[in-house]
């Protein structure tokens, strides 16, 4: 045996170290693809319980990672090769930054005494962390075994008690390898979630118990405030929104909910005229509204906003009262201020009326998908729904009412990708494998990532990938053809996809009729791996 072997065998490199810190934190799952730059992170995978995925790109492992976090509110680990492995993973990451995923990137780098030399070394960058940090709470450079700790400690508390966006740690090769078995093999503590102040809470208190006409907002950062969030509006009696990240917040069929129906005229109008807005964990952005070219609510009344970043408070609406808290917390000390409050009692009979508008407002086309997603909900109850930017999923945005939180995201929001729902839906089906998982996708969206088939069928996930084929893509050939502009680019080669989905050793078939398609949704989340199911709109539009 080579020194250096015996070497490595009798010492702790800071790789190995590593991943049984990532263990202490809670990690279970590392997305990545082995490369000469990252081999020392695998040393010590097999001394710990962590589960390895090799997807088939690193985008693949970001959409993987991001869905695991969705469906479960904790952060999977990616581990990724110097340069264009970070580069790949990128989209994955921006999409993640913009609803708020947490997600651990751990990349190589090249040697420290190489670092911004311009050598033409082998994955070189001029500069990852910079690249990185546009994309992340915050990219750092790991420049010695003694600071991974800290580092780490600094990473989980952004995912546990802050905004959780994606964190990305670069450690230069010979830092990987460097010795570091005096290190402490001790996860830190976090910080807690900010608390509303008390102040605030009987501000916000006295401010909606003199409401005549409330109404709530919840987004993405109340999802995990379900109950807190159903105790206020309740006792206000508010008729409530979500956006389409809010979903499941409030349960099917409840009488104050409108679902995430923002962005239509007759909920604009009610949001103008309510007296006092509660809006909790949203940006009310572009994406969480549904406004685009500049456009955003109009609130006419009193605006209450709770958040758990500060600066995110007065970003796109001011508010009268801001509140910078978890939102569970919030809520919940909210619910206990307003006591016996009593509660509006227009607020079930004004949400009925919007519902029904809402419906009524359907047009043919999406009527059309409300039978196909109600199919799928018939045919898996309880099942994540994970969409791509594709018609389907525009339309269920407005009208599909996800059973719980975390079961219904898409990539339509904040950054807006293509290609997400298929390995999103894998890392989802990973982390709930007692759930069925659905991924709604065209035919355009499932050419950027559908090598990931490759890996859903290695690992037997019996994922459902329904894909909505209108042969291009069709809704930016609708937004030039409503602007006049030539429609060049859009009407793409549609491949096979049974034929390719089989070679990849997946189920396939094409939907025929609805009760067809319900069979064989049933079918697949029995199989032993993904089951493609094409779906042609223009027979779909009949059904």
């Amino acid at each position: 045996m080579r020194d250096d072997a015996k070497a490595f065998a009798t010492t702790k490199t800071c790789g190995e170290v590593l991943v049984e810190l990532l263990e202490l934190y809670g990690i279970d799952t590392v997305f990545g693809i082995p490369g000469v730059h990252t081999v020392e992170f695998y040393r010590g995978l097999k001394n710990t319980k962590l589960r390895h995925i090799t997807p088939r790109h690193e985008q693949g492992a970001g959409f993987m990672a991001d869905g695991y976090a969705r469906a479960t509110g904790k952060p999977a680990a990616c581990f990724i090769i110097t340069g264009p492995g970070l580069t790949n993973i990128a989209t994955p990451m921006g999409q993640a930054y913009a609803d708020s995923v947490p997600m651990l990137v751990i990349s190589a780098v090249n040697y420290t005494f190489e670092l911004g030399k311009g050598e033409g070394r082998l994955h070189e960058l001029p500069s990852q962390q910079k690249l990185m940090s546009g994309l992340t709470a915050f990219s750092h450079t790991l420049r010695r075994p003694h600071d991974l700790p800290g580092v780490l400690a600094e990473a989980f508390a952004v995912f546990r008690s802050k905004r959780p966006r994606p964190v990305h740690i670069e450690i230069p090769l010979d830092v990987i390898t460097a010795e570091a078995g005096h290190i402490s093999r001790k996860a830190l503590r976090t910080p807690a979630r900010p608390k509303a102040k008390a102040a605030k809470i009987n501000e916000a208190a006295k401010l909606l118990k003199q409401a005549k006409r409330p109404m709530m907002v919840l987004g993405g950062g109340a999802q995990d405030a379900g109950a807190s969030a159903r105790a206020v509006a309740e006792k206000l009696g508010a008729v409530v929104l979500t956006t389409v990240n809010g979903k499941g917040i409030l349960p099917p069929g409840h009488p104050l909910s409108i679902g995430s129906t923002i962005s239509l005229p007759m909920i604009l109008e009610e949001m103008a005229r309510a007296d006092v807005v509660l809006a909790v964990g949203t940006e009310l952005g572009e994406t969480d509204t549904w406004l685009f070219e500049g456009k955003h609510p109009r609130f006419d009344g009193k605006v209450i906003r709770i958040d758990i970043e500060s600066n995110q408070l007065s970003i796109n609406a001011s508010p009268d009262i801001a509140i910078h808290s978890d939102a569970d917390l919030a809520l919940t000390s909210l619910a206990a201020a307003l006591g016996n409050h009593t509660p509006d009692a227009e607020g079930p009979v004004r949400a009925k009326a919007l519902r029904d508008l809402l419906q009524a407002s359907l047009t043919p086309p999406q009527r059309a998908h409300q039978t196909v997603m109600k199919a799928v909900q018939d045919a898996l109850p309880d099942a994540m729904i994970v969409g791509d930017s594709t018609q389907p999923i525009y339309s269920a945005n407005l009208f599909y009412e996800a059973e719980r939180p975390r079961t219904y995201f898409n990539s339509t929001t904040g950054y807006g990708t293509l290609g997400y729902a298929l390995p999103a839906a894998f890392g989802a089906k990973l982390a709930q494998k007692d759930r069925p998982a659905v991924a709604v996708i065209g035919d355009g969206g499932l050419q950027f990532t559908i090598s990931e088939l490759a890996t859903g069928v290695e690992l037997g996930l019996p994922v459902v990938v329904l894909v909505w084929n209108n042969h291009g893509y069709f809704e930016i050939k609708k937004y030039m053809a409503e602007r006049g502009i030539p429609q060049i680019g859009v009407d793409i080669y549609t491949p096979d996809f049974l034929a390719i989905a089989r070679g990849f050793g997946c189920n396939a078939v094409r939907a025929e009729s609805l009760d067809h398609l319900k069979a064989q949704l049933k079918a697949a989340n029995g199989a032993k791996g993904p089951t493609l199911i094409e779906i042609d709109e223009a027979a779909a539009l009949t059904w």
